[in-house]
């Protein structure tokens, strides 16, 4: 992808998420989006084929940006790594969770024909969220295991589980983070 096009794929997720904030899911047109992003409609079914498939982008380019505005490496010495990674996905979920719209937007998307669209997907581990997981629990001293990365997986999927009930107001945000915390131990604990 040239610079070109990477600044124009940047240019429509924020369009999309500033109408997914505003607007929600249901409300947001694809010809808003592209109008807003300065593209045309055309462009923007060539990058993204359908509006679930858009907003699952969005997602995964606000965890980008947030694992990579947070800098989350290694864990330092003589730190819980259960606890570092239960509070990355503790603040992840309470900024997702800033814009109640777009939250709700990228969680229907995850639950529609998303999955028929996208062909292969990669490993979730191999997305930036499971790569901060990975740093903190290997302590950047060692390759990942295969346990280690289904331990990362678990946790991203508990993770994203107890994010939808907080969303759905099913959990409080209290309930969530003290199951969150307790997923991380009992999974990363010996």
């Amino acid at each position: 992808m040239s610079s070109g096009q990477a600044a124009r794929r940047v240019r429509i997720l924020r369009a999309a998420s500033e109408l997914g904030a505003r607007e929600g899911l249901a409300s947001v047109q694809m010809h808003d989006v592209a109008k807003e992003a300065g593209v045309a409609i055309a462009t923007l079914y060539r990058y993204f084929p359908s509006k679930p498939y858009l907003f699952m982008a969005v997602l995964e380019w606000h965890i980008e940006q947030f694992v990579g505005g947070h800098g989350h490496t290694a864990a330092a010495e003589g730190t819980d790594p259960a606890a570092e990674i239960a509070e990355l996905l503790i603040s992840l979920s309470v900024k997702l969770l800033d814009s109640p719209l777009l939250a709700s937007a990228v969680a229907l998307s995850s639950f529609t024909e998303y999955t028929s669209v996208v062909q292969a997907r990669t490993d979730l581990v191999d997305n930036p969220l499971g790569q901060a997981i990975l740093r903190l629990l290997r302590g950047g001293v060692r390759e990942a295991s295969e346990t280690d990365r289904s331990r990362a997986r678990l946790l991203i999927y508990g993770w994203w589980g107890l994010f939808v009930a907080m969303l759905t107001e099913e959990l409080t945000t209290e309930e969530a983070e003290t199951n969150m915390r307790l997923a991380a131990r009992l999974l990363l604990t010996p």
